[in-house]
């Protein structure tokens, strides 16, 4: 999932400063399963902003999705009675909702993180590095893109001591990780592949990517 975090209230606030009819708009997916954007949230944002601008009138709408413009009508009545609109969702529906109302400003109300998943309640933690290209079946389900500080794709660098990464102590080095996985699974003949340098066409050096399924296009 997309992992976001609610900016500042200050930094909203101050984006706010020259509008006075605002509506809120949450997303029910991914922004909420991490805490930053469901409808919690957006009604505690809503509040604080309220108590800061006791000036502003304040509506809010909590989309299924904000990264499908087949969600997006539910908020065209309450965008044509504001000045700008908050959004809460990740930067896709940021931009999403940026196309849909281009005479209204599009302000994100959260930052956007990293693709990752929840070990813990509270906790989560980035896994993959959206490059295009997965090697998973050949690094036993541990991702070096993602998981190792310099995205190393054949092995560990010189400065792993101990199974821990340069970087810090507290980061674990994903290809020591790697490793003992693959012996685990009597599979470190893997080890002996070597992989070409990536085509990170396939990432994002390539320009603005996009998916086309024809088996399900309109």
């Amino acid at each position: 999932m997309i992992v976001c975090e609610r900016k500042p209230l200050s930094t909203i606030l101050e984006s706010l400063r020259s509008y006075r009819k605002v509506v809120i708009a949450g997303c029910s997916e991914c922004v909420t399963v991490c805490h930053a954007g469901g409808e919690k949230e957006v009604a505690l944002l809503r509040d604080l902003i309220l108590l800061a601008r006791n000036d502003l009138t304040v509506t809010t709408e909590v989309l299924t999705r904000q990264c499908d413009v087949e969600f997006l009508e539910a908020l065209d009545g309450h965008v044509e009675k504001a000045e700008c609109v908050v959004s809460m969702a990740c930067g896709v529906g940021v931009q999403f909702l940026a196309e849909r109302y281009p005479a209204t400003w599009v302000i994100p109300a959260v930052d956007t993180r990293f693709a990752g998943g929840s070990r813990q309640p509270g906790t989560w933690e980035e896994r993959c590095g959206l490059c295009g290209d997965c090697v998973l079946h050949l690094t036993g389900g541990i991702c070096p893109v993602a998981r190792c500080s310099k995205s190393l794709l054949n092995g560990p660098c010189g400065g792993s001591q101990g199974g821990r990464c340069e970087v810090g102590e507290e980061l674990s080095c994903a290809w020591h990780e790697i490793h003992d996985r693959l012996e685990k699974l009597g599979r470190l003949d893997l080890l002996e592949v070597v992989l070409p340098p990536k085509d990170w066409s396939r990432a994002r050096d390539g320009g603005p990517r996009k998916l086309l399924r024809e088996d399900v296009a309109v």
